[in-house]
């Protein structure tokens, strides 16, 4: 929509993501929930994530037994043979010698006994093969876990396709195209590789942390415990950072919006933009939107970036305590030297995760604020949905009824009051007025684009609303002063309006439209491909091939607003008599500013602030001298 409303509501809508509250724990719930779908191959993850971390954690204690079976024989060497343990004890502590007896009591040494090289060998073999067993789990595991985040990426980007064909025009007309493109597109994206980054991660150092935390009680229940209590001081520096950072990744993404938006403009509108010389106010407002995109990307990324450094500084707090404590304990006989290597080894283990989830959380957090942005959109209010049981097909000739209706696209700004018109089946009706009149509202309600605050319309009797829009659609021929064209074939373009016509009618149809006229002169002929925007075509033979397309669909009823406005007058004169053919035996509509292009209509209604000031035949209207009359003379 375009006007002062629309800037309105685009306005309104572009400040609104600021004042919306953000529930981050909500968000990431949610889209934690849209994995369910998934089960089986989601338990399957955990079963093989929980024997996987399982295995490999046992890897440590494994190898500090080897360790034990080594320092035991170099030990065990070192003694006299024929003692036995307990008799290496005394004679230490005879010597004086508490410390060494200390350490010999914790040990499994046999005197004079060396290094039990072929037990050493098969404890290493052992861990690793169950460090391979444990590696392969893993990775069939990531393997799963990433189909199953693809497959849910497929149905949210269903859901949201889905959604934007239930949304209503209005939340298109409120918004900048390229900020809810932006949506659609790299907040979905951003998504998908926040996930495939960190879930995995995410599950996989959950269960590390339980299963290591298993392995260090069953070890010492001391070391274990120095361990832990670091952990609240870690989860209070991610937290306190990550609150920090929360609002910048809120503001990194809606500013992407907000650029995006701006350069989907400039480029669709680039001839624009270069004809009025605004090429440096282009470039000058894509600077100040590319720089609060990089304040507010470095802020998110810097802040969050401490989250690593910080949690990595209080997991050393712990090794260094775990190290110094376990010394001890190994001095004193309390522990073996491999116990104490397995639990240095899972102290690593323990903090690893910790950090690692610490520096993935600026992605996680990024994933959830375009989570979210999603969400919003999946939120938004929709269509009012169609009946159950209305008609897919609407028979009858075509009258159409307003009653009494009345619109606002802003509560307290009435655009359409208290309107009734009676448009007779096969006729044709021309709707002019000033800007602003409401015209182009008027067949807004008449195709559903919006519902209608009072009164009603009704077509051979039955109620738009009781109809269904692809019934009620479906049966109307639109030619918009605004073309629109897809990248494709000209032939493409014009088969759009009926999908199932043949070669020959759509030939037909480019005939009766003029598009022959100059499709003959181009190389390639009904081949020739065009841009989206129609770009390499002038406005003209735009407006031709939009016409071909709504004669090929042979609709019910008939909308033309402004369908001429871009042809020379030769043009003008040979569309206008195709479309009298394509009117013949069809209710039209036709709203127009060229006077000369509705002197044959049935019924001209005169249209100023929303209500029908005249209406008549052009020589009646011609005769009272009013609106009409004056407008003529203009």
């Amino acid at each position: 929509m375009t006007g002062p409303v629309g800037r309105q509501l685009r306005a309104a809508a572009t400040e609104a993501p600021t004042q919306r509250p953000k529930d981050f724990r909500g968000s990431a719930v949610r889209l934690l929930r849209r994995l369910t779908p998934q089960r089986i191959p989601t338990a399957i993850v955990l079963l093989l994530g929980v024997v996987g971390i399982g295995i490999g954690v046992v890897g440590p204690l494994i190898l500090g037994h080897a360790t034990d079976l080594l320092f035991s024989g170099v030990i065990g060497r070192r003694l006299p043979a024929g003692l036995t343990k307990e008799q290496a004890i005394e004679a230490a502590r005879a010597r004086g010698d508490g410390t060494f007896a200390d350490l010999l009591s914790g040990m499994n040494a046999v005197p004079g006994q060396g290094v039990d090289f072929a037990a050493v060998g098969r404890t290493l073999s052992l861990a690793l093969a169950l460090y391979l067993v444990a590696a392969l789990m893993i990775w069939i595991q990531a393997r799963l876990l990433n189909v199953i985040i693809q497959r849910t990426m497929v149905a949210v980007r269903s859901d949201v396709e889905d959604k934007v064909h239930r949304l209503p025009l209005s939340y298109f007309d409120s918004r900048q195209r390229g900020e809810v493109l932006s949506r659609v597109t790299n907040d979905v994206d951003n998504i998908q590789s926040s996930l495939s980054m960190t879930i995995s991660q995410l599950l996989t150092s959950m269960l590390t942390v339980v299963a290591v935390l298993v392995m260090m009680l069953t070890i010492s229940p001391l070391l274990a415990l120095i361990t832990v209590l670091t952990v609240p001081l870690s989860l209070w520096a991610t937290r306190t950072i990550a609150r920090r950072s929360r609002d910048q990744f809120i503001a990194q993404w809606r500013n992407t919006g907000r650029l995006n938006a701006h350069v989907e403009e400039t480029y669709s509108g680039f001839t624009v933009v270069k004809t009025f010389g605004h090429r440096a106010i282009a470039e000058e407002k894509f600077r100040e939107l590319n720089a609060e995109v990089y304040q507010a990307s470095f802020g998110a990324q810097f802040l969050s970036g401490l989250v690593s450094p910080a949690t990595t500084f209080v997991g050393n707090l712990s090794y260094v305590a775990v190290a110094v404590v376990g010394g001890l304990q190994v001095a004193t006989g309390q522990i073996s030297l491999g116990s104490i290597q397995a639990f240095i080894q899972y102290v690593r283990q323990f903090n690893q995760p910790l950090t690692q989830v610490a520096s993935m959380y600026n992605t996680l957090q990024s994933g959830i604020a375009s989570a979210e942005r999603v969400f919003d959109l999946l939120d938004t209010d929709e269509q009012t949905p169609d009946p159950t049981d209305s008609s897919p097909e609407r028979p009858g000739p075509g009258r159409v009824v307003f009653e009494h209706v009345g619109f606002e696209y802003r509560p307290g700004t009435p655009i359409i009051e208290d309107l009734s018109l009676v448009a007779e089946p096969g006729s044709t009706v021309a709707i002019v007025g000033p800007t602003g009149a409401g015209k182009t509202t008027l067949v807004n309600l008449l195709m559903r684009f919006y519902e209608v605050d009072s009164g009603r319309i009704t077509i051979d009797g039955v109620d738009v609303t009781a109809m269904s829009r692809h019934a009620l659609r479906s049966s109307i021929g639109m030619v918009l002063q605004d073309t629109w064209l897809f990248g494709g074939t000209i032939y493409d373009n014009i088969a759009y309006g009926r999908p199932d016509a043949d070669e020959e009618q759509v030939i037909e149809a480019a005939k009766a439209a003029h598009v022959d006229r100059f499709v003959a002169t181009l190389p390639k002929g009904y081949q020739t491909w065009i841009t989206d925007d129609g770009g390499n075509i002038s406005a003209g033979e735009k407006q031709l091939i939009t016409i071909a397309r709504a004669i090929l669909a042979q609709p019910s009823l008939l909308i033309l607003d402004e369908a001429t406005s871009s042809v020379d007058t030769r043009t003008e004169l040979l569309i206008q008599q195709a479309t009298a053919e394509l009117r013949r035996d069809r209710t039209s509509f036709i709203i127009a500013h060229r006077l000369s292009t509705i002197r044959d209509a049935d019924v001209i209604l005169v249209m100023e602030a929303g209500r029908i000031v005249e209406r008549g035949t052009h020589d009646e209207l011609i005769a009272r001298h009013g609106e009409y009359w004056s407008m003529t003379q203009a």
